[in-house]
């Protein structure tokens, strides 16, 4: 089963202890460092909406975007519910198509890890580029080669609910300096009885100096990088890196 498809039945139930909120205020803030507070802005790669709803409710016009529909009818009930005025489209990242440029371009929780190889992460820079107004801004995280390798590589993961249950076994190809992630889900259907579906992620540890030289590129400038969710150079165990860059 392809990825985020039938995940999309239970993301947010198992993605119930992450912080949307704080998340967004971060990325306003990284945003705010190259001098862009975004009127409207793309949250790309946007899954089930949780990011698009919160920057919604700072008051930035947004546009969500996503492959799997799946991930996006989701959204869409999500916006619905909380009030918030979000459009959602469904779109490859490395083929964005937006119908005016943003202020700012988001793309976070690991969408640029499932880019496997240079010439697809360098699409979506340039899509990206494309749909940012010159002057604005495209901020964006990665789960960092230690953490692909050494945390979730040649490891295993599982968690039971009342409702819901998942094993997650991961292999990590070093040649390929990609991991392959193998996920079971399974969801109570009625009484004690379960459906089981799996899905298959394949996620590729990106350095720092690849994507920054990326960025450069691609037409990106002012290219700043942080460790997790702070403002201070990424340390060498650190699980995620967050990139900005102005788009001349």
């Amino acid at each position: 089963m392809s990825a985020y498809s039938a995940f999309a039945e239970v993301y947010d139930q198992l993605m119930d202890d992450f912080d949307y909120p704080a998340w967004a205020d971060y990325y306003l803030a990284l945003l705010a460092r190259l001098g862009v507070r975004p009127a409207s802005l793309c949250d790309c790669a946007c899954g089930t909406g949780s990011l698009s709803v919160e920057f919604a409710r700072r008051g930035v016009r947004v546009t969500g975007a996503d492959l799997s529909g799946e991930m996006l009818a989701v959204a869409a009930d999500k916006a619905r519910a909380a009030g918030q005025r979000v459009m959602f489209v469904r779109e490859d990242m490395c083929a964005l198509r937006l119908p005016k440029p943003v202020d700012a371009l988001v793309c976070g929780c690991d969408g640029v890890n499932y880019l496997l190889g240079e010439s697809r992460v360098k699409a979506f820079f340039s899509a990206a580029h494309a749909a940012i107004r010159p002057g604005g801004a495209l901020a964006f995280d990665v789960s960092s080669p230690y953490k692909l390798e050494t945390v979730l590589g040649g490891n295993f993961f599982g968690e039971e609910r009342d409702d819901v249950a998942y094993l997650w076994s991961n292999r990590f190809d070093r040649e390929r300096r990609t991991v392959r992630m193998d996920l079971t889900f399974f969801r109570r259907a009625e009484g004690e009885l379960f459906r089981r579906f799996r899905e298959t992620h394949v996620q590729r540890a990106h350095t720092a100096q690849e994507l920054t030289e990326w960025l450069a590129a691609c037409g990106f400038s002012e290219i700043q990088v942080f460790g997790d969710r702070t403002f201070a150079p990424p340390g060498e165990r650190e699980l995620r890196l967050h990139f900005a860059a102005r788009r001349e």
